[in-house]
């Protein structure tokens, strides 16, 4: 059965319009902004927690309102490494915002590292979910994320306290479909760890996955040949086999429908070197060993001298919620 929406698959692709035939450099354009553009951040306040500083604040997006975000400051002058964590979108979850990375965050400040999580557009204050799952919302969604991630890089190189050189992305689902594109166009970012990202929108589009299943059935093929067409630019498989010399660490899960065993090596085999891929004993919020193994890599890419592996071990895992099945539009 696979094999069949394979082959309808390419015919998908082979209708897709010019945009579908653009060159890398081409695509990397969209993504051309003014980084002089003011940022205009406001600080919302902060707490201390046990020497951290946890500042609430926001700058503006390039489309559109505000970004919110938390920014996790260690005590010292640095320069610190810095990270950029982007959440889940996964509905039913109490961390489908910048909670989600949090604790982590704060561990990693105790190593010496600047943190800032953003909420994506889908979570701030007055986004409404479009009931059309095949309109633009979720391109449009993506692109302001992948933007606001960029005016995120701004923000760190802009501090004293932050090594410009040793600037790293975590996205998680949604997100690491965004650390994906990114990958291949904000090169000040020098390493990316990606879990449980979709990095060929086709293939969850096209997996077995009965929800999805249900929905072709239900939206019709010229629907999906119309999407995949108005997507395929902002697709990361066009840019992930860009990302050198940043390096990529993939994690996925083995249980996980859409984002399995099998996408993950066919992402894996597509993206640059250098690379990691390893796949784990769990859903789709991963776990334990995952933030453990995360947090291993990037100490030894950001070249910190030391982490507390007992208190990151300490913290709870991602619930999982449940999902009753897949749609078109933002939700892993």
């Amino acid at each position: 059965m696979r094999s069949i929406f394979a082959a309808l698959l390419l015919l998908l692709f082979a209708a897709a319009p010019v945009c579908s035939a653009e060159s890398y450099e081409q695509r990397v354009h969209r993504f051309d902004y003014d980084p002089k553009t003011p940022l205009e951040i406001q600080d919302a306040g902060s707490q201390n927690r046990d020497g951290i500083q946890v500042q609430t604040l926001s700058y503006v997006s390039l489309k559109g309102g505000r970004v919110p975000a938390y920014l996790v400051v260690p005590p010292g002058k640095g320069p610190f490494a810095a990270i950029i964590y982007a959440h889940w979108a996964m509905n039913g979850s109490s961390m489908r915002n910048r909670t989600e990375f949090l604790d982590e965050a704060l561990v990693m400040a105790r190593a010496g590292v600047v943190s800032l999580l953003i909420d994506a557009p889908y979570a701030r204050p007055g986004f409404v979910q479009s009931p059309d799952p095949l309109g633009p919302q979720e391109t449009e969604v993506m692109f302001q994320q992948i933007m606001d991630v960029r005016r995120g890089v701004d923000l760190l190189i802009s501090r004293s306290d932050v090594d410009p050189n040793r600037i790293a992305f975590v996205g998680h689902s949604f997100d690491a479909q965004v650390g994906g594109v990114l990958s291949g166009v904000e090169k000040r970012i020098k390493d990316y760890v990606l879990m449980c990202g979709v990095l060929a929108v086709a293939d969850e589009v096209m997996s077995n996955d009965e929800g999805m299943v249900a929905t072709r059935a239900k939206l019709g093929d010229e629907n999906i040949r119309n999407y995949l067409a108005t997507y395929d630019w902002l697709d990361p498989v066009h840019y992930i086999s860009h990302a050198a010399p940043s390096a990529l660490f993939l994690q996925h899960a083995k249980t996980d429908g859409i984002s399995g065993a099998g996408p993950a090596e066919h992402f894996f085999a597509i993206a640059s070197q250098p690379k990691t891929l390893k796949l784990y004993d769990a859903p789709h919020a991963l776990n334990a060993e995952a933030r453990h193994d995360r947090v291993e890599w990037l100490q030894k890419e950001l070249h910190l001298k030391s982490v507390d592996y007992k208190a990151l071990d300490k913290l709870p895992e991602l619930p999982q919620p449940f999902v009753p099945g897949p749609v078109l539009a933002p939700q892993s």
